[in-house]
């Protein structure tokens, strides 16, 4: 991710640094809203460290497809080649730069949000055009094609937002507690950055 990227968003949503604490004191009687803002935060955080680590890795801005992730309320999972001492730091580096202002880390490209989005859309497009066009073979053809095209066309960018505004937060809130390496659940090996929330 370019620095011009970086520093070239134009946003009318600009985080707070309490923001997250503040609707935790107001909400948090509700059961899993503490857990739903870690995860936000913690998904952030693995976004980035892929991009830091990525940029580490190639000495340059662009994505380490190697590296993958996966996000959990109490930290996240690295998989792919990592160095241990790269992780460390770049999980460091990724949580200041975050927490600095370079939001658009937090947003990434191979995230499964996108895939999610890309298939609702797809799905809704699809559906309603069979159930809205004529029942004739070709218009239906024609129609769902044409659905799923235009879907495929708008998902990526809707993806990103839903990201951006959803799916993810800025973590003013996460501690790291400890990097190790590990197995996931499914046997495969693996990095865990274990987070802690702290108020801020």
């Amino acid at each position: 991710m370019s620095d011009a990227t970086l520093n070239n968003h134009q946003d009318w949503f600009v985080p707070e640094n309490k923001q997250d604490s503040e609707f935790l004191q107001q909400w948090g009687f509700i059961p899993g809203v503490k857990e739903f803002l870690m995860l936000r935060q913690v998904h952030a955080l693995e976004h980035a460290t892929v991009w830091v680590l990525s940029s580490l890795n190639q000495n340059q801005s662009q994505d380490d497809e190697t590296i993958g992730g996966l996000s959990t309320e109490q930290g996240f999972f690295l998989y792919g080649k990592i160095n241990p001492l790269q992780l460390r730091k770049a999980v460091k580096l990724a949580l200041m730069r975050l927490q600095k202002g370079e939001w658009d880390l937090a947003i990434h490209p191979r995230c499964g949000t996108n895939a999610s989005v890309a298939t609702m859309l797809t799905t809704g497009m699809v559906l309603t055009t069979h159930l809205v066009l004529p029942k004739e073979p070709f218009t239906q053809l024609l129609g769902i094609s044409l659905a799923g095209i235009t879907a495929n066309y708008f998902a990526p960018e809707i993806g990103m937002s839903v990201q951006r505004y959803f799916t993810t937060a800025i973590p003013f809130n996460l501690q790291i507690r400890k990097i190790s390496q590990t197995v996931d659940r499914g046997g495969r090996p693996a990095h865990f950055i274990s987070l802690k929330w702290q108020n801020s």
